[in-house]
Order: C-alpha cells, then structure tokens, then sequence
C-alpha cells in the first residue's frame, strides 16, 4: 500500500494575549491507503489543529502536508477532490436542507449530479438508518441523526481520504455502533483511507488497528494497538493477600511508584502494581516479608486502552492528578 497522507515537521502556533502558544511542535507521520488510523491525545493536545491543517482549514507556521501527494495548502483545489471532512459540531451539513436535500446539494458541490450519485445516496440512507427522517430539516434531527447526515454528507462522493474529529462525541450506543460499522465498511470494502481523533476509548479499540498519540503537541507513540496493550500488559500485575497489612506496610507500599491498595472488607487486599522495573516487586515482597503477610496469589493483569494512554501521555499533572481523559473536545 502506498503512502496516501504524509505529515512533514508540521508546527503551528497561536496568539495569546502578549504571547504564543505552541500548538504542535515537527509533527511527523505518514498513513497507507486503506488504513484506518487514530490520531488521540489528552485536551488541548493539538489534534483538532492537525486534523484542520490535514483537510487546508489552516496554514502551518512549518511544514507541509500531501493528501494523495498534493500539498494541501499550496494545492487545495486538487486536494479538496481527494478527501472529506467532518469536524467536531457537525459544520458539513446545512442546517435548513432536509437529509435528502443535504446529500443531493453537497454532491452537487462536488461536481456529481444527484442523478448519478442517487445509488449512493440510498446506501448511505439506509446504512446510517436515516430512511425516516429523509425529509426532515437538519436543524431538526437529534445530535446523533446529524452525525449520522455529518458523516454520510462526507462519503456521498467517492473520495480516497476521510478525516473525522471526535465522529462519535455525544452519541448514543447505538448511534455510536452504527457509525463503527460504516467507518469499518468504508475501509474495508471501499479501501478508503480515515483518520480519526477521538475520545472513545471503546471505538478506538474495535476499529483502530494503529494509534498516534499527541502530547503538548509532539508525537508520543505511534504504534499498534495490539503493541501497546502487550507490552503494558506484560508489566502489570495484582496481589492477592489473605490477610491484612498492617499501617506501616501501608505507608510503606504507598510510597512505591505505580501500586496502588484496595482493601476489600469480603476478600481481603489486593495490591496493584504496574512495574516500571522489576525493583518494585521486589520491594513490596519485602514490605510483606517483614510481617510474614501471607501471599494467597500473584497474577498478570489485563490492561485497558485508556489505562495505556494515561501511562504514555503521563499519568499526573504537576498537581498529582490524573490526566483527564474526558469526552470533551
């Protein structure tokens, strides 16, 4: 497969009152044709600028990116016909046009007369469940039925690249699975290229073989999902103990980094361990030794994908706290 989307030393900043704020910092990476892709990272990381940038809404202050080996900025005209586009708020969609009327006037755009794209117009209808609402007006459809138009708009012309910011943001479950599916049909059975930010955790893992992470505007990880949660795995464990600890080991195993207590009034206590080194295994054995506190078991744990985030993009902020990973843009 060859390389569809190319990111070259992209960095961009913005005005804040007598300063500039860094908003991406030589972000490289390169997307085959047919892969689908997301791009994540914690609030204000700079993914909603590059995604911007990617689809020529904003000029970097460095850099270039190609869609199709056309510069976007420099040559939109020849990129805009290489890709769509839905941004976070549904902006592709025209508030007083029914589905329908949506979907026949953006083809139009695009230089396909309704005509010609009708067939294609029925699937996207029918995929997305928008048969009832053919002849409602935008601003009338649910939060859900306008991603749900938002995303069809963007697919009605066959373009190669498809880019999304947070496509399932305040959806219901059904909706949510509904979109899934189609963005699994686009790439799959299309050999259509999306990239994706997104917030949805559960969205990354079904249909997101690779992820890019950005952190305070530079890449942290660009790896397979699959890579990520193997090697995160690999290091985290829990204990099991039959007994109780006593203050002191309480103390003692708070203070090494990554364990974490739960105290269990019905089973006993469980001791959480993601190793950064095998020192601190070592360590609490050696707390539980001094009072004989009987281990009842030790076992690999399962890790989650936001878990694997938290721990690349740093999981405490200067205050301590964990890093949010919220369902806000």
């Amino acid at each position: 497969m060859g390389i569809i989307i190319q990111a070259r030393n992209i960095s961009k900043t913005y005005p804040k009152k007598k300063e500039r704020v860094r908003a991406l910092q030589e972000v490289s990476f390169q997307v085959k044709k047919g892969e689908l892709v997301g791009l994540l990272g914690p609030n204000g990381a700079g993914k909603t600028t590059m995604v911007k940038i990617i689809a020529g809404l904003v000029a970097p202050d460095q850099g270039e990116v190609e869609i199709a080996g056309y510069n976007t900025w420099k040559e939109r005209g020849r990129t805009l016909r290489k890709l769509s586009a839905v941004l976070e708020g549904n902006r592709n969609i025209y508030w007083p046009l029914t589905v329908k009327e949506n979907l026949n006037f953006f083809a139009s755009l695009k230089g396909q007369p309704p005509r010609k794209v009708q067939q294609r117009i029925d699937y996207l209808i029918s995929k997305l469940n928008l048969e009832k609402k053919v002849n409602v007006t935008a601003r009338s459809l649910s939060r859900g039925m306008q991603q749900k138009l938002a995303l069809a708009v963007a697919l009605v012309v066959d373009v190669p690249v498809l880019i999304l910011d947070e496509p399932t943001l305040g959806l219901d479950v059904e909706s949510a699975l509904e979109i899934r599916e189609m963005l699994q049909d686009v790439v799959y059975q299309e050999n259509k290229t999306v990239l994706l930010t997104t917030h949805d955790m559960r969205l990354v893992r079904a249909i997101c073989p690779r992820v890019i992470i950005i952190n305070q505007g530079q890449i942290v990880t660009d790896d397979r999902v699959e890579n990520l949660l193997r090697l995160f795995e690999a290091k985290s464990y829990r204990l099991k103990l039959t007994g109780h600890l006593t203050s002191k080991q309480e103390e003692m195993i708070s203070l090494v980094e990554n364990a974490i207590i739960h105290n269990d009034r019905h089973n006993g206590v469980y001791i959480d361990l993601h190793l950064e080194s095998m020192d601190s295994l070592y360590i609490i054995l050696d707390i539980l030794r001094e009072n004989n506190s009987p281990i009842e078991s030790i076992e690999r744990q399962e890790i989650d994908l936001e878990q694997v985030f938290l721990e690349i993009v740093g999981r405490r902020r200067k205050n301590g706290q964990p890093d949010s990973f919220a369902s806000t843009g």
